[in-house]
């Protein structure tokens, strides 16, 4: 049984996204102590930018004419996807980020697909927990209503091409308490952080129950 946890936001001690992950693991750790990990932080160590296109022209190169560069991008983008076939659990912390996935996420996912086959679902049945969080809110009637492309554009490659069994918890109004501006959002803001915790514990509760077969 092994577990890959993947985080991505850049607030270090401060992220809301880290939280409720932590939340997650612990619920499954309660029960699985001796669970093994296998962590990645893209922000804190991210994949470099020019990878992704170095491995798509390593594969119209042949591999005795591949430079190094290609090389170490081909395995670079095996290792990634080698990380989620192995996964037989997954709680992936990618949070919003200029109303879209960050581009140090967009690199993983890039590079994964990349090391596949085409078409692949590297997490073919794997119970997976997705927690993403938002600095404002998103919701029918809010001014930014439809400006969030990271959650869906997240269920097509997670649940659609990598067939995760999924799990979404997500955690709205983030920068309440941090912008100005939102002050008067305090209450609903609370309100959503404790529902966003709740869920977090439910799933990790879910999947160390997975964890025990």
């Amino acid at each position: 049984m092994t577990v890959l946890r993947v985080d991505s936001s850049i607030q270090g001690p401060w992220s809301a996204s880290t939280a409720l992950a932590d939340l997650v693991m612990s619920e499954l750790t309660a029960v699985r102590p001796d669970v093994p990990v296998v962590s990645r932080h893209l922000a804190a160590d991210p994949l470099p930018a020019e990878a992704w296109p170095t491995a798509i022209s390593a594969g119209a190169t042949a591999v005795d004419d591949r430079t190094p560069a290609q090389r170490a991008a081909v395995a670079l983008a095996g290792e990634l996807a080698e990380e989620l076939r192995g996964a037989e659990l997954a709680v992936l912390a990618l949070p919003l980020y200029n109303w879209g996935v960050s581009q140090h996420v967009k690199a993983w996912i890039d590079l994964a697909l990349a090391g596949g086959q085409q078409g692949e679902p590297l997490l073919e049945g794997t119970p997976t927990v997705l927690v993403t969080t938002r600095g404002g809110a998103y919701g029918p009637g809010t001014p930014k209503h439809g400006w969030d492309h990271n959650l869906d554009y997240l269920r097509r490659i997670l649940a659609d091409v990598w067939q995760a069994d999924l799990t979404v918890v997500e955690r709205e109004f983030t920068l309440v308490g941090v912008n100005p501006a939102l002050d008067a959002f305090q209450e609903p803001a609370a309100l959503m952080k404790k529902e966003a915790e709740e869920s977090a514990r439910a799933a990790g509760r879910a999947l160390a129950t997975r964890a025990r077969r």
